[in-house]
């Protein structure tokens, strides 16, 4: 089952700008999705629980009114309540300590029901179904599931409530590898006047039926479809099985094939490269949904061998209707979405939703690495899908949920990124909103002449052309081993990168610099600045400035004067900017934090004169961080003085300062570098408090806010640094701010 549908593929593979020309033939586009809240789980905590500790949000559901969220929190052993009886203002509402691990929940009448893992090794794994009462909180009942439960599911006629027991592979033993026994199975209860049936318990064998590991089956998720059909998707096994619950017998069961992928990264090089192939890779899905009682779509995450990096629809008796091929992570890649750090799976489907809003089928598609959700309208039988639109969300989302009767749309994060200073566990809630227009993405990319998508992320520096309005210019930093200067139009919405220049050294991409800051040069050509870290214990580098040609072509390499350079800390130059011309040209560069031989709270904001290549510099004053640090991003020319990003470097709710300072050169003398005089601290003016526009998209405050530029009409932006996906969620905010007020 190699073969996939190229015109689906051809339809969507060259991303967003694929949808547009969809759209002029296609009916009316829905409403679009956009996010209204972001609820931070560690907001849940029952009283006396250590806050330090990984929480998490993987798999959600709500109650019959939609008015409550329910989570599982694996780490936490419990499940997890949240009020959305406002949905833009979600509540911490609670939660119930489980025996064990909570896998999935599902809500059936005034119970929850909660698959929990209470296994004490791979070997020997065990379970059981929870009944949590909704009112009083308490766990009412267990019934024993003989096995290790992963995803639950209910019949779209409350009849059934169904388990993937999937007794899941210890990835220490045998690398791996299956067969790992004991095999899992389908269980499934009859839920009887709302309340289900313990002894109407049935195991459904799935032994010999797939050609990986026959003898080992692990059932990773179901659905049922109104046929009371239950298609559950053996991920190691890269197989599918239809079971009809009234006979408890398999119906219908199929291998989900393999794909040939073309222009894809295949190497963790630093580099986004869409040169690679890869043939004849399994699906081995996760997710699965029905569409209708014919066709279910199913999110190709891979978890041994596998995992094509899209998703598929297929017909209940095994017919591939879509395959989505590549086309999702060119369009992440576009994003600057694309996890090249850890790409041996490209973008990681793993999720998946379908609900009806008002006439329109939607299909959600969830990227796990990527940490987006791809929205389609499904368009019926074997025609491919119609791209709509990208959410944002947090780290790694996981469960996906329809609440079509309120319009809202959820998704639980489970990555909890707050041991390294990242954000924790969210869940996200979107809703939909007839006559607005989708609010992210903020800025993509543009195809390139090979007609692939420009790739791009971790944009650390910003810089205006003197001379065309909204023409910008950015640089990518260290997340990637190749540095590059990106062209972009800020006249578009959302921004487009139009073009992407890579720096280069005698001819080759320049290596060993990360890149923080940009300067349009008056004489043409850039000027860049390269943070160094002495620090390392291998390999240390040095701040340098950079001269570099239009071309991104090195001319000159600027260090500082070794006295200076010995006093440098890994907090280098974070920034660039011109001021004057000819013999009065001096170009500014940002330190973000003290060195050594500046008092505490004063970083260095240093003055190069190319004329007489001298350096001089100047103090600027830090405010105290209320947590972790503060320090300077961003550096501009502004009438008679600079322009600077000061911030401390946290994230989400811990986030107490960003904002776009003055400071005025007028009549003041920067002291020589090296000098016995003393230099002036200059006198900070705030121009704008930028918290409230990075808490606007109601996701939560990004921390690295890194790059300002006000263009050739006077107008501002701001954009964030996603640190090329490592440790993050992919989101980048471009921000216009319009012209600033004094």
């Amino acid at each position: 089952m190699r073969s996939y549908l190229l015109a689906g593929v051809s339809a969507l593979v060259f991303g967003l700008a694929a949808s547009a020309a969809l759209a002029q033939t296609a009916a009316p586009a829905p409403a679009p999705f956009n996010r209204i809240a972001t609820f931070n789980v560690i907001d849940n905590l029952p009283a006396g629980a250590d806050a330090a500790k990984a929480t998490s949000a993987e798999i959600i559901t709500f109650t019959g009114d939609g008015k409550t969220l329910i989570y599982s929190d694996s780490p936490g052993k419990r499940i997890g309540f949240i009020d959305i009886t406002d949905p833009k203002a979600p509540r911490p509402a609670g939660v119930v300590a489980l025996d064990g691990e909570p896998t999935t929940s599902v809500v059936i009448g005034d119970k929850v029901y909660v698959g929990v893992n209470t296994s004490e090794s791979k070997s020997n794994p065990s379970g059981h179904l929870a009944v949590v009462d909704i009112a009083s909180r308490k766990v009412e009942a267990r019934h024993d599931l003989g096995g290790q439960p992963d995803s639950i599911t209910k019949s779209p006629d409350g009849t059934y409530l169904a388990i993937a027991i999937e007794n899941e592979r210890d990835e220490e033993v045998n690398d791996g590898a299956i067969p790992q026994m004991p095999a899992g199975n389908l269980t499934y209860f009859q839920v009887k006047n709302g309340v289900v049936d313990a002894a109407s318990k049935k195991v459904v064998d799935f032994t010999g039926l797939a050609a990986v590991a026959p003898e080992d089956p692990e059932p990773e998720y179901l659905d049922i479809n109104t046929r009371n059909e239950v298609v559950v998707t053996l991920q190691e096994n890269n197989h599918i099985v239809i079971v009809d619950l009234a006979s408890g017998k398999v119906t219908s069961h199929f291998s989900a094939g393999t794909v040939d992928l073309d222009h894809i990264d295949t190497k963790k090089d630093g580099v986004i490269d869409l040169s690679g192939s890869a043939k004849g890779v399994a699906r081995e899905p996760d997710t699965v949904q029905w569409i209708d009682d014919e066709r279910f779509v199913i999110a190709n995450e891979g978890d041994w061998k596998g995992g094509s990096r899209g998703f598929s629809i297929f017909d209940k008796k095994g017919a591939l209707l879509f395959e989505s091929g590549a086309a999702p992570e060119h369009m992440a890649i576009g994003l600057g979405h694309y996890p090249e750090a850890r790409n041996k799976k490209g973008i990681e489907m793993e999720g998946a939703e379908v609900a009806t809003f008002g006439d329109d089928r939607l299909l959600f598609l969830g990227s796990e690495r990527g940490s987006l959700i791809f929205v389609y309208r499904d368009k019926g039988g074997a025609q491919a899908p119609e791209f709509l639109q990208v959410l944002p969300g947090g780290v790694g989302p996981e469960g996906l949920i329809a609440i079509p009767a309120r319009n809202l749309f959820v998704t639980a994060s489970e990555t909890d990124l707050r041991e390294d200073g990242g954000i924790g566990s969210v869940v996200t809630v979107y809703e939909r909103q007839p006559g607005a227009k989708p609010a992210y993405p903020t800025i993509q990319a543009q195809n390139g002449p090979d007609g692939l998508p420009i790739w791009w992320g971790a944009l650390s520096g910003f810089a205006a052309d003197a001379t065309q309005p909204g023409k910008l210019y950015a640089v990518t930093d260290s997340a990637y081993a190749q540095a590059r200067i990106l062209t972009i139009d800020a006249t578009s919405l959302p921004a487009k990168i139009t073009a992407a220049t890579v720096v280069t050294r005698d001819g080759k991409p320049a290596k060993g610099i990360d890149l923080e800051g940009i300067a349009v040069r008056p004489e043409g050509g850039f000027w860049l600045a390269s943070e160094g870290n002495p620090e390392k214990k291998e390999n240390p580098t040095q701040n340098l400035l950079l001269r570099v040609g239009a071309d991104g072509a090195i001319a000159e390499e600027i260090a500082l004067p070794e006295a200076a350079a010995a006093q440098a800390t890994r907090y280098g130059f974070e920034g660039v900017t011109v001021t004057g011309t000819g013999a009065d040209e001096t170009v500014w560069i940002a330190v973000q934090r003290e060195w050594k031989d500046d008092p505490k709270g004063f970083v260095k904001l240093l003055a190069y004169k190319p004329a007489a290549k001298s350096w001089s510099y100047v103090r600027y004053p830090l405010d105290t961080a209320a947590k972790g640090w503060v320090g300077l991003s961003e550096i501009t020319a502004y009438k008679d003085g600079l322009i600077v990003i000061e911030r401390d470097n946290q994230v989400g709710p811990t986030a107490k300062l960003k904002k776009l300072n003055f400071v005025s050169l007028k009549g003041v003398a920067p002291a020589a570098l090296g000098s016995e005089a003393a230099a002036p601290t200059l006198t900070k003016t705030e121009v704008k408090d930028l918290l409230p526009l990075l808490a606007a998209p109601h996701g939560y405050v990004l921390d690295k806010v890194e790059s300002f530029a006000i263009d050739a009409d006077g107008n501002a932006f701001i954009v964030t640094d996603n640190d090329g996906v490592k440790d993050s969620s992919g989101e980048t905010q471009f921000l216009a701010i319009g012209k600033l007020a004094n």
